[in-house]
């Protein structure tokens, strides 16, 4: 049973289930001359798109698994009867570590001590604290939940909306997206962690920017298209939000975009899950479904099936 894996490293690193016929691609070069025969395929992280085109070349594929949690450019290219797999929970701590950078320099102006310091400026006015705020996830999945488990302890106060209303793991309400409306006015922080679906896309809006209250800042680290662009620049350019983005539509940003030079806006380049955090949770992912695979066991995390 021929396998595909994106790091040579993972040969001898990984525990294997015997009789697996192991070849590399990272997604660079010529793919390995086996690619009629491969039947569990990872797919290289952030190598653009065509390790997934590559896809319709596999005739033999059996299983799909991604390095990524969220599959919205994968998975409209799934071969009909391939399991399709993502990688929940491996960007868990990395992305929510992101989320209270963003917030925390955000709230705290670094970004403005970084460019006083280039002239030697002192600006020792007072900024907002995290503490005694209102933080308004929007997406209590795996992501969501794990940002909200860093935050509480910054003594601020987390709301939670996901797709529909429920409890979380601690019993307390997660509300549902129909309620967001309502919600956004009390959040003096408000962070994305939703999938891409055609229920989100274009979610943030004019409406949605309209009712966050004055000086509040909206966190993006779910996908860029979630947020209609147009509406952000026009928002928070009259100062009255500000933004802080991992993700971005279009992306990359071009230069030259109004989003640099917009006031208020804090850009990172989709790095969210790309930390030391990742190698590691990911090895021990892909370790688990080879095993799980192998043995005719239920994979975790499946997104589509063939059953």
């Amino acid at each position: 049973m021929t396998v595909w894996l994106p790091y040579d490293a993972w040969r001898r690193e990984l525990a294997l289930p015997a009789g697996l016929d192991v070849d590399v691609w990272d997604g660079t070069a010529e793919p390995p001359s086996s690619v009629r025969d491969v039947r569990f395929y990872v797919l290289p992280y952030m190598a653009g798109p065509e390790p997934v085109r590559l896809m319709a070349r596999m005739p033999s594929l059996q299983v799909v698994q991604t390095l990524t949690a969220g599959v919205d450019d994968v998975r409209p290219q799934v071969p009909a009867g391939v399991t399709l797999c993502n990688a929940r929970g491996v960007h868990d701590a990395s992305t929510a570590e992101l989320v209270l950078a963003l917030v925390l320099a955000s709230l705290r102006g670094i970004p403005d001590f970084v460019r006083d310091a280039a002239h030697g400026g002192w600006d020792s006015r007072r900024r907002d604290a995290l503490a005694d705020r209102t933080v308004l996830v929007v997406g209590h999945g795996s992501v969501g939940q794990a940002v909200e488990r860093r935050l509480l302890p910054f003594e601020c106060q987390v709301l939670r909306v996901a797709r529909t209303a429920r409890h979380g793991p601690d019993g307390q309400r997660v509300a549902g997206l129909d309620e967001l409306p309502a919600l956004l006015p009390d959040a003096d922080v408000v962070v994305l962690t939703v999938p891409m679906t055609d229920e989100t896309r274009g979610l943030v809006d004019a409406a949605f920017l309209a009712r966050m209250r004055d000086g509040a800042l909206l966190v993006n680290v779910a996908r860029g298209p979630v947020v209609r662009t147009d509406d952000l620049v026009a928002e928070v350019g009259t100062g009255r939000l500000r933004a802080a983005l991992d993700v971005t539509d279009p992306e990359p940003l071009p230069p030259g975009h109004p989003l640099w030079s917009t006031p208020g806006v804090l850009i990172s380049p989709h790095v969210g899950g790309n930390t030391s955090a990742f190698l590691p949770r990911a090895a021990r992912l892909v370790e688990a479904q080879l095993r799980r695979w192998a043995a005719g066991e239920p994979l975790a995390n499946v997104v589509t099936a063939t059953y």
